[in-house]
C-alpha cells in the first residue's frame, strides 16, 4: 500500500567550536577529533547555502589548503574526494586523515597560515520540520515539489544519504517502493556538482512529468 511520499524541510544551527588549525598538522588533529557534524558542516553546507551560483564547490577543507596555505596538489586530493556520495560520516573523515597523513608522513610543506587566516572548525545541527505536503502519486509529487522551499530539496536528496545510511535520496526511495525503479535510478544519477539546486529541482520535475505523461 502506498503510504505517499511526506515532505519535510530543515535549519541549521551553527556552531563554532572554538578549535582552529593553522598548518596541515593541526588540520588532521582537527579532523580526527572534531564531531562528525563538523565534517559535515564543511563538506555538505556549500552545496545549500550557495544554490544560485554555479556548482562544482569546493569543500571548506580544500578551499583553506588552495586560497590561504596555498598547498594545490594538497588541496586538489581533497578536492578530488567525492563528499556527496558518502553514505557514512566516519568513512569520510577517515579518507581526510589518511590524506592528510600520508602528506605529512611525505615530508609535506607544514608551515603555518598568516595570522588571523586559520581554519576554523564549526559544527551544525539541524532541525527537522515535516511539511504539510503529501503526495500519493506521481502527479501530486511534482506538484508539491513545486512548491517546497530549496531547504527541503536538500534535506531528501543530500542529507538521505547521510541520515539513512543508503547510497541514495528519499525520492529515489519512495519511487522504488511504489515499483518506479527506472525513474528512481533516473532521480538516483543526477549529478549536485554540475547543476544548481534549482536546476535540480526543474530536471526532477520534468523527468517525473515524462513518465506521467507515457
Amino acid at each position: 500500500m502506498n503510504e505517499g511520499f511526506n515532505f519535510h524541510t530543515q535549519y541549521h544551527l551553527v556552531e563554532l567550536l572554538g578549535r582552529k588549525a593553522r598548518n596541515p598538522e593541526e588540520l588532521l588533529t582537527g579532523i580526527k577529533t572534531v564531531p562528525a557534524s563538523c565534517i559535515y558542516y564543511h563538506t555538505h553546507r556549500f552545496l545549500q547555502q550557495h544554490h544560485y551560483l554555479s556548482p562544482e564547490p569546493p569543500n571548506d577543507f580544500a578551499f583553506w589548503l588552495m586560497e590561504i596555505l596555498h598547498l594545490r596538489g594538497l588541496g586538489e586530493e581533497f578536492l578530488s574526494v567525492d563528499t556527496v556520495s558518502y553514505c557514512n560520516l566516519e568513512k569520510l573523515r577517515r579518507d581526510f586523515v589518511n590524506i592528510l597523513e600520508d602528506y605529512i608522513s611525505k615530508n609535506g610543506e607544514n608551515a603555518d597560515c598568516i595570522p588571523g587566516f586559520e581554519f576554523h572548525f564549526m559544527a551544525c545541527k539541524t532541525l527537522v520540520l515535516p511539511l504539510p505536503y503529501t503526495a500519493h502519486n506521481l502527479e501530486e509529487f511534482a506538484q508539491m515539489l513545486r512548491k517546497v522551499s530549496i531547504h527541503s530539496l536538500y534535506f531528501h536528496m543530500f542529507e538521505a544519504r547521510m541520515r539513512l545510511g543508503v547510497p541514495d535520496n528519499d525520492f529515489s526511495q519512495w519511487l522504488k517502493s511504489m515499483g518506479e525503479e527506472r525513474l528512481a535510478h533516473e532521480i538516483s544519477k543526477l549529478d549536485p556538482y554540475n547543476i544548481t539546486l534549482e536546476n535540480l529541482r526543474q530536471k526532477i520535475i520534468r523527468k517525473v512529468e515524462c513518465r506521467v505523461q507515457d
